[in-house]
């Protein structure tokens, strides 16, 4: 399946502000990623993204000139948008990327996922189905919905994200050995990975 990847960064990461400073964007922070180099979280995030994922998007406000700089450098295209509310970021970013076999939502906040996770989730994706990965029994990102989700997607709004589709879908559980799945960096401590 060709897969557009949504990547979400335009949140405000007010947790991540409280612990360090108030001027301080989370997806800007510096972290050591799997390779061992340091960049910014959402450099790591999109490095992470495998080759094969040509169709990107990423999601951001229009004050973020140094995160469009950046996905513009790994080759998404930017839509920008006023609202922080995940929901709304997937809503347009489905509707602005036209017709795809489906979408993989990815999380902007999330630097220490293996591109091997992100790989196996693709290839476990169907027009029809929610492929998701899965580690010691737990639902990780970042999710894979096929096109049928589509109008489904288009309608989510808020802060709301696309977890209710689950209960209404096939979903293919992807077991994965990847505790990055997990690890969003919502504070400064967790830009240390194990």
């Amino acid at each position: 399946m060709n897969v557009t990847a949504i990547v979400l960064a335009a949140g405000q990461g007010s947790r991540f502000r409280i612990e360090a400073r108030a001027d301080q964007d989370k997806l800007l922070a510096d972290c050591v990623g799997l390779d061992g180099v340091t960049r910014p979280v959402i450099e790591q995030v999109l490095m992470n993204l495998p080759g094969r994922v040509v169709n990107r998007w990423l999601v951001t406000a229009p004050e973020h000139t140094e995160i469009i700089r950046l996905a513009q450098a790994y080759g998404c295209q930017v839509l920008l948008l006023r609202s922080a509310g995940m929901g709304d970021s997937i809503a347009a970013a489905v509707a602005a990327s036209g017709s795809a076999d489906g979408w993989l939502v990815v999380l902007g906040d999330m630097p220490f996922i293996q591109s091997s996770s992100i790989e196996r989730v693709i290839e476990a994706a169907a027009v029809d189905a929610i492929s998701v990965p899965v580690h010691a029994g737990e639902y990780g990102h970042p999710v894979a919905f096929g096109r049928d989700f589509g109008p489904h997607l288009m309608a989510l709004t808020g802060d709301r994200g696309a977890k209710p589709l689950f209960a209404q879908a096939s979903v293919r559980e992807v077991d994965v050995a990847d505790p990055g799945i997990f690890w969003d960096v919502d504070v400064p401590q967790l830009l240390q990975f194990p």
